[in-house]
């Protein structure tokens, strides 16, 4: 079953005390590139996140947003810093007796000194949270990857169908390669006789000239292998995993006789199928590209 590289993924997953959301989006690429955007806390958990994604996919670029929020009541805790207030308040009595000044010092002016009352992030279990995040990315991997696979099945119809008609297309050159020479036998016994009029025309050097004609615009060869890569493309998208990068280089070949076709057309009927067979190529090169 074949994949496209495009798609998209979404899942939130929460407990009492967390919640995790996760979305991927998936476009083609030549390799497999990652980019992830998440909260400095999971930062930790990077290298398990990259390693899930890859067990998922092989190919294709993917952006990553993940989003982390503590439903906990107890996420911060403030914390009373003995040591700075005793500073502060020896150092306050030493100017009230340098300066003579009253010793009016307060609890609550004391307090909002810089460093004496600070909020202080409560640790969090990192079980809790990566078993969460898992989760979260489970989903949407599954997601992500569901909407690959019906992207890719629509695209192996539509390959499916464009090899369909190249096959149709190698066939009407190949049907044609017999008329083309028995056409050209005709001119040139025309232009022979109209050349010697009466004078008996000799049949084994006008064979000759058709057997070197026929020679320079044989596509036989090229027919065949170009029915073979057409063939060995579709017993590919019978097959699973990534078969992008084969499908590239089956679809080079394929243009490479399609190619050769076009330069041995003696005839614009022939020229034509090949310049429609090379369009069809194309097409089927630009669809194979977002194929994983």
């Amino acid at each position: 079953m074949i994949r496209s590289m495009t798609g998209f993924g979404r899942c939130e997953c929460a407990d009492s005390f967390h919640r995790i959301t996760v979305e991927l989006k998936s476009v083609n690429h030549r390799y497999f590139d990652v980019s992830i955007k998440m909260p400095k806390k999971l930062n930790y958990f990077d290298a398990a996140i990259r390693a899930q994604l890859k067990s998922y996919m092989e190919r294709g670029k993917v952006d990553v947003y993940i989003t982390y929020e503590d439903l906990s009541e107890h996420d911060v805790a403030v914390r009373y810093n003995r040591e700075i207030a005793g500073e502060y308040l020896s150092y306050l009595r030493e100017m009230a007796e340098e300066f003579d000044l009253d010793d009016d010092i307060r609890v609550s002016t004391l307090s909002r000194y810089p460093e004496v009352l600070t909020m202080e992030e409560q640790p969090t279990d990192e079980s809790e949270i990566r078993s969460l995040l898992d989760q979260a990315l489970r989903g949407a991997l599954e997601q992500m990857v569901a909407v690959r696979t019906r992207e890719g099945e629509r695209l192996k119809e539509d390959l499916t169908a464009k090899l369909d008609h190249m096959l149709d297309n190698v066939s009407r050159v190949e049907a044609r390669a017999p008329e083309i020479l028995a056409e050209y036998r005709r001119k040139l016994q025309m232009k022979v006789q109209d050349l010697l009029g009466d004078v008996q025309v000799d049949e084994s050097r006008l064979s000759a000239e058709i057997v070197i004609f026929a020679d320079k615009i044989c596509t036989d060869e090229e027919t065949v292998r170009l029915k073979a890569h057409i063939h060995s493309m579709m017993d590919t998208l019978e097959s699973s995993g990534g078969i992008g990068r084969k499908l590239d280089f089956i679809a080079q070949e394929m243009n490479r006789e399609a190619n050769t076709i076009l330069s041995k057309a003696n005839d614009l009927e022939t020229s034509d199928i090949a310049i429609e067979l090379k369009t069809e190529i194309e097409k089927i090169r630009e669809q194979i590209q977002n194929i994983e």
